[in-house]
């Protein structure tokens, strides 16, 4: 529709206003309050309007009985989680305390690109209780509710010593202590040990699945499928509909989205910090899951540790982009341990197939034939096969250095 048209439509609306009252004005009513559904949301939630010294907002709770499952995960064993747990996912970070004093946090927000002018409008924080998991959420019907909210949540944080969160180092923590800071108000985060499974979930996974979503890992992981569910991107829009026309219904499934999100990062947390706990008895099937994890131990330095996970993952079974670069691990780290021979074998593998790693491969068995075994002829014969591949300056200099050192003409003994 172009502008005339738009206006000529405006123009017929305006007329039929004007028509309407045209014959005085209209008889005096009841008054009618401008938003009379403002506080209509306690009709369609199990909660209340919570007073503190910053005004008000409304908190809800919901528990998620011990006797229930979310997917294959039983709610009932959350409470039976070791103390120690989280201490090797969080880097020693996190203490050894009872299950019961994590608070299990996520946030819905008015924005999902953070700044300054993005309020978390719902904040909720789950806790495992011996009645089964609880879900505490503190909502803002307003603006003007936030300094409320805020207060609310430092003091229930109190109860807690670590905090877990997925992508909360990234986006969650630093966008709450932002509101705290704009608010005149002291995060309580500073005393709490924070632990982001999204860290260790993508060392397990990132390799298996294309995503790692906290939702998508809920289904690949405890197959949950949420039928109905409220995208996290149609969220804010949600919310700033909820404040224009204050109709509570919409909200519904934002607080349920909010708190299934809680729950399955507990589920979580009840899985991935196992592996990192110790890896050598993680009850891992998948070859890319015992991959992700190899790696992760290999950079903290274990490197017998990782040999073993990166065979268990090459035996459990691996595509073949997964399978040569991690045969191609396994070579290396064979030989930073000095099983010389074991090296040898995987390199020659390597060698002998087409593959990314194969020239790569037949420089070291190179390596290894001119300085350990003083086979020159070998070594001369592994350099040229390279350079078939992979013609560089680096390789022509070695088969330049083997000829010499070979001292005569002959051909040498092929390898392969």
């Amino acid at each position: 529709m172009d502008i005339r048209k738009q206006l000529e439509e405006l123009r017929r609306r305006i007329d039929r206003i004007d028509r309407k009252y045209a014959g005085g004005p209209r008889p005096a009513g009841p008054a009618v309050s401008r938003h009379p559904q403002r506080y209509s949301i306690e009709k369609y939630f199990d909660g209340q309007a919570v007073e503190t010294p910053h005004g008000s907002h409304f908190e809800t709770e919901r528990l998620f009985e011990r006797h229930r499952r979310h997917g294959s995960m039983d709610i009932s064993d959350l409470a039976e989680l070791p103390e120690d747990l989280l201490e090797p996912l969080s880097g020693g970070e996190a203490p050894a305390v009872p299950p019961q004093r994590w608070a299990f946090l996520d946030t819905e927000t008015t924005g999902l690109a953070g700044g300054s002018g993005t309020y978390a409008f719902l904040i909720g924080v789950g806790r495992i209780t011996p009645e089964g998991f609880r879900v505490r959420q503190f909502f803002m019907r307003d603006y003007g509710e936030e300094q409320s909210l805020l207060h609310a949540v430092s003091e229930h944080l109190r109860g807690f010593d670590v905090l877990v969160t997925y992508n909360g180092k990234t986006y969650d923590v630093p966008l709450l202590e932002t509101r705290y800071r704009m608010s005149r108000l002291r995060p309580p985060f500073a005393r709490l040990a924070h632990v982001d499974l999204l860290f260790g979930a993508r060392r397990l996974w990132r390799l298996r699945f294309e995503s790692c979503r906290l939702v998508d890992l809920e289904y690949e992981i405890f197959g949950v499928e949420r039928v109905g569910d409220l995208p996290g991107e149609m969220i804010p829009y949600v919310y700033f509909e909820y404040l224009r026309n204050r109709e509570a219904e919409r909200l519904v499934p934002v607080f349920h989205h909010n708190a299934v999100d809680i729950l399955t990062l507990a589920c979580l947390a009840g899985v991935v910090p196992f592996a990192f706990r110790s890896p050598a008895d993680a009850p891992l099937r998948h070859g890319a899951e015992l991959l992700g994890l190899a790696r992760w131990v290999r950079q903290g330095g274990r490197l017998e540790q990782a040999l073993a996970l990166y065979r268990r993952a090459v035996e459990a079974g691996l595509p073949d982009d997964l399978l040569f670069r991690t045969l191609w691990d396994i070579g290396l780290l064979e030989k930073r341990l000095g099983n010389y021979e074991a090296a040898v074998t995987v390199f020659t593998d390597l060698g002998s197939c087409r593959n990314p790693f194969r020239a790569q491969a037949l420089e070291e068995l190179a390596k290894h034939y001119e300085h350990r075994e003083k086979n020159y002829a070998m070594a001369l014969e592994c350099t040229r096969a390279a350079l078939e591949i992979e013609d560089t300056p680096a390789l022509r200099h070695r088969a330049a250095r083997l000829e010499r050192k070979r001292g005569g003409p002959e051909a040498a003994p092929r390898l392969l």
